[in-house]
C-alpha cells in the first residue's frame, strides 16, 4: 500500500515566474531545494539579476517584513524584484565577493569575533592582571572622569561625589592606529604667499575657496603677509589651532589648525577607501612611520606587558592563524576548568574553520582592508561552517576566486558539506573544476547585456557538456602551450623582498613579454608585486579594488568618455557642453537628472518610479531638442559600446576621442554594455574590465594586472589573451598574477611562488616557460597545469 505524500513534503522546488530584474527576459524555471545548482554563462549574462538580484533579494525583504514597523526603520529599505511570482523560498544567506570595509581599525581578528574571543582570555587567564576585556581592545581609550551630581531624595537635593574610570586597550600614541604620521608641511602651504594669495596646496582648498575665507576670517595671523614672516605664535595658530567659534559672513563657524583639520578629514580614513588625487596627495605630503610607542602593535602598554605563557595578546594576533590554533589547543589541555573551557573551545573551533578553509596563512591583526575578494569571501563563509541551521538557502557568488586550483578541491569540498546537511546552495561560477560539482545547471545567455537574459540550458551536467551552447561548448576546451615564447629585452631587478611572509626574495621579472606569477592563495604573489617593484619603475596597476560610484555614475562618466560627446554635441548646436550633462546644467528640473523619483514611504520600501517629466532620460525637453548624428544626448547614452563606437567614427559624427575610449571598451569585451548604465548593475567582472579600459591610453611601459581573469567566462578567455599580445607586442611589459591555467599556459615567462601559504611560502619555487614548468612539474602549479594540457 503507498504511502500518501504529506502537504509539507510537495514544496521541493524554487519556483521562479517571470523574472525581468535588470536584462532577464520574462523568464521561468524551477530550482531543486537541498541540491547544488550552478548558475553558469558570459559575464553580463544576467546571474546575479536572477540569483542576487531577485531570488536573495525578495528572500532577505520577506524576512525584514517579519520585523516589526519599528525595527525595519533602522534596516535598509529593500525594494521588491521585477518578478510575477517567487514559491517556495527559504531563508537566504549571501556570502558575496565585495570587499570588506576598508576601516582602519578593522582586521581579520574583529570582523570574525576571533579578537573578542581573545581579549576575554586574556583577562581570565594572562598575568599580571590589567582588567576586564575592554583592557586588551585597541579600539577602546582608557579614560577616567570625576565630578559632581545630583541626588533628588524626596524633599532634599543632595550633591554627592562622583568618578568614572575605564581601563582600554588602546595606545595613547598612535589612538589605535598603529601608525603615526610626519607630514612635510612644503606640501600643504607655499610659506611665500599670503593668505590672501591663496597658499594651500592641499585638494579642496581652492583659492577663493571656503576654507580660505575661514582662514583669513580667523584674525589669528595676518592676512596680507607671507607666511614665512608669522611669528612663532600666528604660525602655530596657522597649524595647530585648538577648535574655535569664529564669525564668517554673518555665521558662527569653527576654525582650528590646518593641520588637525587636514588629520581628521583625510588622515583618518585608510589609503584605499579614498579618491585618487586625495590619495595621491596623502603619499605625496604624509609619511606613515611605525608608531614607536606600541611597535605597530596598536595596544597600550598593560595590554603588551600582561602576558599567558609568555605571550601578550599582540604576540598571538600576530602568529599564523595556522600556527595560533595549534597553541590554543595546547592551552585546552592545560585549562580544563568550567571557566576558559567553553571559551577555548570555540576559540579552537573558530580557528580551525579558518585552516579548514584556507586561510591558515592569515594572521588575526592584518587589516581587513587588505583581503582580496576571494579571502573577503572566505573569511565570511567561517561563521557557517560549523552552523546547525538546515533548509536554508546559501549564494556564492564565484567562490573560486582567488584560489589556485590545488585549493578549488577543498572549496567545492565546503559547497557539498553545506548542501548535505539539508541546504539550498545557489553558486554564480565560471570555473570548470567548480561546475563539475553540480547536481543542477543553469546556463543564461547567448550572450550579455541586451543580448543576454535568457535560459539556454537547464538540467545535469552531462546534458550542459552535450548541449551546443556557449558554456556547453567551451566547458572542455583547454589552451594549448606555446610553440615559441618572446625573448626579454631587459629585466627589472627585485632584490630582497622580505615584504609579509616572503623570504629575502631575488627575482628578474623580464621586459618585454608576457609574465605570470602564480602559486597557491598566501604565497606571497602580491607582496612581490604590489610590495616589492622598485617605485621608479612606474607601472600602472590594474587591480581588485571596487569602482566608486553612485547611480548617477556611468561607464561615460567613469572614464571620461562622456567629456568628448559633450563637446561634440555643444559644437554641432552652438551651446554649452554643460547642457549634455545630467549632472549639471542640462538635468531634468524635476529629477534632477536620476530619471527616476524615489519616493520615501518610512518603514515601507522606497519607491523608484520613471520621472513624468523627462520620461526617465534624465534631461531637460529643450536640451533634448539638440541633436547629433541624427540623436539626443538620451539616445546616445543609451546606446551599447559597439553602437557608439559606430556613430563616433563614421563619417560625417566623427569624434576621434570618443572612438578610441570605446574601442578600449571593446577590446576587453564591454561591447554589448550601454554606456549610460549605471555603475552600480555592473557585475564584478564587468567593473574590473571597466577599470582596465581606462588605462589602456596610459603610456606607462609596465602594466600589472591582478587576477583579470575574476568574473569572466570561459569563452572570454581567449579575448583576453588576445588583448594582453596586443600590450605586449606594442613595446609593453605585461605582468599577471593569476591563477587560471589557461593564462599560465599562454605565458612567455612564469615565476611560482610557494611551496605552501602563509610562513610554509615566500619563496621562488620555479622560474622558466610554461613548458619547462610542465616538464619539471614539481610544484602544485606545475602539477595542475600538467592536468589542465593534458601532456
Amino acid at each position: 500500500m503507498s504511502v500518501p505524500v504529506h502537504p509539507a513534503d510537495a514544496h521541493d522546488l524554487i519556483q521562479v515566474r517571470g523574472a525581468r530584474e535588470n536584462n532577464l527576459r520574462d523568464i521561468s524555471l524551477d530550482l531543486p531545494k537541498r541540491r547544488l545548482t550552478v548558475f553558469t554563462g558570459v559575464s553580463g549574462s544576467g546571474k546575479s539579476s536572477l540569483v542576487f538580484g531577485t531570488i536573495a533579494a525578495e528572500s532577505q525583504r520577506m524576512i525584514n517584513e517579519t520585523y516589526s514597523s519599528f525595527v525595519q526603520g533602522f534596516m535598509p529599505q529593500l525594494a521588491r524584484p521585477d518578478v510575477d511570482s517567487l514559491e517556495g523560498l527559504t531563508t537566504a544567506i549571501i556570502v558575496d565577493q565585495e570587499r570588506m570595509g576598508a576601516n582602519v581599525r578593522s582586521t581579520v581578528g574583529t570582523v570574525t569575533d576571533a579578537n573578542a574571543h581573545l581579549r576575554t582570555l586574556f583577562s581570565k587567564l594572562a598575568e599580571p592582571h590589567v582588567g576586564g576585556p575592554s583592557a586588551f581592545s585597541f579600539n577602546v581609550p582608557s579614560v577616567t572622569a570625576s565630578g559632581a551630581m545630583t541626588v533628588q531624595k524626596g524633599a532634599k537635593t543632595i550633591a554627592e561625589k562622583a568618578s568614572f574610570s575605564r581601563v582600554g586597550g588602546m595606545c595613547p600614541r598612535c589612538e589605535g592606529m598603529g601608525t603615526v604620521t610626519d607630514l612635510d608641511l612644503s606640501e600643504l602651504y607655499d610659506e611665500d604667499r599670503s593668505i590672501e594669495e591663496g597658499p594651500f596646496l592641499v585638494p579642496g582648498y581652492s583659492a577663493g575657496g571656503w576654507y580660505e575665507k575661514l582662514f583669513a576670517a580667523s584674525g589669528f595671523f595676518p592676512t596680507d603677509t607671507p607666511i614665512r614672516s608669522f611669528t612663532k605664535r600666528q604660525l602655530h595658530d596657522f597649524l595647530y589651532k585648538e577648535p574655535t567659534k569664529v564669525k564668517l559672513e554673518g555665521a558662527n563657524m569653527t576654525f582650528e589648525g590646518l593641520i588637525p583639520k587636514i588629520q581628521k578629514s583625510m588622515l583618518s580614513k585608510d589609503r584605499d577607501s579614498m579618491q585618487p588625487h586625495i590619495r595621491a596627495f596623502v603619499d605625496r605630503a604624509v609619511t606613515f612611520i611605525l608608531c614607536p610607542q606600541c611597535e605597530g602593535t596598536r595596544l597600550a602598554e598593560h595590554a603588551r606587558s600582561s602576558r599567558i605563557d609568555g605571550l601578550s595578546i599582540a604576540d598571538v594576533c600576530a602568529m599564523q592563524i595556522s600556527e595560533l590554533a595549534a597553541w590554543v589547543r595546547r592551552l585546552r589541555e592545560q585549562n580544563t576548568s568550567s571557566q576558559v573551557a567553553p571559551l577555548l573551545q570555540n576559540l579552537s573551533e573558530l580557528l580551525d574553520a579558518f585552516t579548514e578553509i584556507g586561510l591558515g596563512y592569515l594572521s588575526l591583526d592584518r587589516p581587513s582592508g587588505t583581503l582580496s575578494g576571494g579571502e573577503s569571501q572566505r573569511t565570511r563563509m567561517i561563521r557557517h561552517l560549523g552552523s546547525a541551521l538546515t533548509d536554508v538557502t546559501y549564494v556564492f557568488d564565484e567562490p573560486t576566486i582567488g584560489l589556485h586550483p590545488h585549493d578549488i578541491a577543498t572549496m567545492n569540498a565546503l559547497l557539498v558539506n553545506l548542501r548535505d546537511k539539508g541546504n539550498t546552495v545557489l553558486v554564480v561560477e565560471h570555473k570548470p573544476e567548480a561546475i563539475a560539482i553540480a547536481d543542477h545547471v543553469v546556463d543564461l545567455g547567448p550572450r550579455a547585456g541586451a543580448d543576454g537574459g535568457s535560459v539556454q540550458y537547464e538540467g545535469d551536467l552531462a546534458g550542459l557538456r552535450a548541449s551546443d551552447t556557449l558554456t556547453g561548448t567551451h566547458l572542455d576546451r583547454r589552451i594549448s602551450l606555446k610553440d615559441t615564447v618572446r625573448t626579454p629585452t631587459g629585466a627589472l631587478e627585485i632584490r630582497g623582498a622580505d615584504h609579509h611572509n616572503l623570504q629575502s626574495v631575488d627575482v628578474d621579472i623580464p621586459l618585454g613579454v608576457l609574465t605570470v606569477i602564480t602559486g597557491v592563495a598566501g604565497s606571497g604573489k602580491s607582496s612581490l608585486v604590489h610590495g616589492s617593484m622598485p617605485q621608479d619603475a612606474a607601472a600602472i596597476v590594474v587591480d581588485q579594488t571596487a569602482i566608486r560610484g553612485s547611480r548617477r555614475s556611468n561607464p561615460a562618466t567613469y572614464t571620461g568618455l562622456l567629456e568628448p560627446i559633450r563637446k561634440a554635441f555643444a559644437k554641432a548646436n552652438g551651446v554649452k557642453p554643460a547642457l549634455f550633462s545630467h549632472n549639471s546644467e542640462g538635468a531634468c528640473t524635476l529629477c534632477r537628472g536620476a530619471g527616476m523619483i524615489y519616493t520615501e514611504l518610512g518603514f515601507m520600501e522606497t519607491v523608484a518610479t520613471a520621472c513624468e517629466e523627462c520620461e526617465g532620460r534624465r534631461f531637460r525637453a529643450d536640451v533634448l531638442e539638440h541633436r547629433f548624428g541624427g540623436k539626443d544626448i538620451s539616445e546616445v547614452l543609451a546606446l551599447s559600446v559597439a553602437q557608439a563606437r559606430e556613430l563616433f567614427s563614421a563619417a560625417g559624427t566623427a569624434v576621434p576621442a570618443a572612438a578610441t575610449l570605446l574601442g578600449h571598451l571593446d577590446d576587453v569585451g564591454l561591447g554589448y554594455l550601454t554606456i549610460g548604465q549605471p555603475l552600480t548593475t555592473l557585475s564584478g567582472g564587468e567593473r574590473q574590465r571597466l577599470k582596465l579600459a581606462t588605462h589602456l591610453r596610459d603610456k606607462g611601459g609596465i602594466f600589472v594586472l591582478d587576477e583579470p581573469t575574476t568574473g569572466l567566462h570561459l569563452a572570454d578567455v581567449d579575448q583576453l589573451l588576445a588583448l594582453l599580445d596586443r600590450l605586449v607586442d606594442s613595446g609593453k611589459t605585461v605582468i599577471v598574477i593569476e591563477h587560471h591555467q589557461a593564462v599560465m599556459a599562454h605565458a612567455d615567462h612564469l615565476i611560482d611562488l610557494g611551496p605552501g601559504a602563509g610562513a610554509d611560502g615566500g619563496r621562488i619555487v620555479f622560474q622558466g616557460t610554461p613548458a619547462e614548468l610542465v616538464a619539471d612539474a614539481s610544484t602544485l602549479t606545475g602539477t595542475h597545469l600538467k592536468e589542465y594540457v593534458g601532456t
